[in-house]
C-alpha cells in the first residue's frame, strides 16, 4: 500500500498539491493543500480515507487497547486484594475453636444433623485459608489479564475530525509525538 503514497498524485484534484507526507508502517498520511489523505491498509475497514482540511480539529499521538481486558483486570485485582486482606486479618479458627459436639447427642437420633454441623464447622475453620488462596488466585488472574491488556495496546496517530465523522487512526511511528506536532502545524492555520 505504500505504493499509493508514492502515487498520491493520481488522487489529487486539479490545483491540489502535496504539502507533507508521513509514512507509517505500510500506510501513511499525506497532507495536501485541500485535504488530509490517510492510507490504513493494516486496519479494519477501508484502506483509504480523506478529510477536508477545514474539518481537521487536531493531530495527537495516543494509545489504545482492549478496554474489556482492563475492566476484567481491575475487577479481579480488587476482588483479590479484598479476599487476601480478609483472609489475613480475620481468623475463623478462633470463632469455632470453643464449639464441641457431644457424641451423646447421636444416641438421641440427631447423628445426621450433627455430622452436617461438624462439617460446617470444619469449613468455617478453613474459611480464612480459602479466602487467602482464592484472593491469591484472583490477583494472579488479574495480573495475567492486565498483561494481555498491555500487550494488546498500540500507539496510534489520531487525526481528529469535526462533526459526527470518526477520527482517522493510524499506527504510530517511533517519534509519534513529533510527527503529530509537525502534522498539526502543517494542517491547522495559525
Amino acid at each position: 500500500m505504500t505504493g499509493w503514497l508514492d502515487r498520491v498524485d493520481e488522487l489529487l484534484y486539479d490545483g491540489e498539491s502535496v504539502v507533507e507526507r508521513v509514512t507509517v508502517d505500510t500506510g501513511g498520511v499525506v497532507v495536501t493543500t485541500h485535504r488530509v489523505l490517510a492510507f490504513t491498509p493494516e486496519r479494519e475497514g477501508a484502506n483509504f480515507d480523506t478529510v477536508d482540511r477545514p474539518n481537521v480539529t487536531g493531530v495527537t499521538a495516543s494509545q489504545s487497547g482492549e478496554w474489556g481486558f482492563l475492566q476484567q483486570a481491575i475487577k479481579a485485582i480488587v476482588v483479590g486484594v479484598v479476599l487476601l486482606a480478609a483472609g489475613q486479618t480475620v481468623s475463623f479458627d478462633s470463632l469455632v475453636a470453643g464449639v464441641t459436639i457431644d457424641s451423646s447427642a447421636a444416641q438421641v437420633g440427631m447423628g445426621g444433623m450433627l455430622g452436617m454441623l461438624s462439617s460446617f464447622l470444619q469449613l468455617m475453620a478453613q474459611l480464612d485459608e480459602l479466602m487467602t488462596m482464592f484472593g491469591a488466585l484472583a490477583l494472579a488472574f488479574g495480573a495475567l489479564v492486565l498483561g494481555v491488556y498491555l500487550w494488546t495496546r498500540e500507539h496510534e496517530l489520531v487525526v481528529g475530525v469535526a462533526g459526527d465523522a470518526e477520527d482517522l487512526r493510524l499506527s504510530a511511528p517511533e517519534d509519534a509525538d513529533d510527527v503529530a506536532r509537525r502534522l498539526e502545524a502543517t494542517i491547522l492555520p495559525d
